[in-house]
């Protein structure tokens, strides 16, 4: 399959790809680099901290993010692995630009570790128990088929019904 990287663009719910769990990046080529960099434009673009592949229609373990909003600070996480979860959870508002407009509360541990490719096929890992591992957890979850509206506290569940319902009627 051939990705056009330039006519990437983000997909909403109820995108039948944002639910598939997403398969390995079998070889880091220049297709693959051309689409880890579109997708930081778009995650630049749309304001967010995280982009999964299966964001941007295609069903590859692979999503970039930069927690600190930093210029320089963007990474691509290539067939990312998270390890070392924390007992100690918590609670934060989390939105999503495959969800427009819905936020909700969610439960995830405080720190995890992460290792995975970059776009130049070197394997790192990285640990932290502050935003980082958040955002990690958040992209991670897109490449399972896991969405915010499946983790989210019940009352903002009902409290984004609304635009929920909205989003599952677009005409596909």
């Amino acid at each position: 399959m051939s990705v056009e990287a330039s006519k990437l663009k983000i997909v909403n719910y109820p995108a039948s790809v944002l639910r598939k769990k997403a398969k390995p990046v079998e070889m880091i080529d220049d297709e693959v680099k051309e689409v880890a960099k579109r997708m930081i434009e778009l995650m630049h673009e749309n304001r967010g901290v995280g982009l999964a592949a299966p964001q941007v229609g295609l069903d590859w373990r692979l999503f970039v993010c930069n927690p600190t909003a930093e210029p320089g600070d963007d990474m691509v996480f290539i067939n990312p692995v998270i390890s070392d979860a924390t007992k100690e959870m918590e609670w934060m508002d989390e939105g999503c630009l495959s969800l427009p407009e819905i936020r909700g509360e969610v439960n995830r541990p405080i720190g995890v570790t992460i290792t995975a490719l970059d776009e130049h096929g070197n394997e790192f890992a990285l640990q932290s128990d502050d935003f980082p591992a958040r955002v990690w957890q958040h992209e991670n979850d897109h490449l399972d088929g896991v969405l915010i509206i499946d983790k989210m506290k019940m009352m903002d569940k009902m409290a984004n019904r609304k635009l929920i319902k909205e989003l599952e009627s677009i005409d596909r």
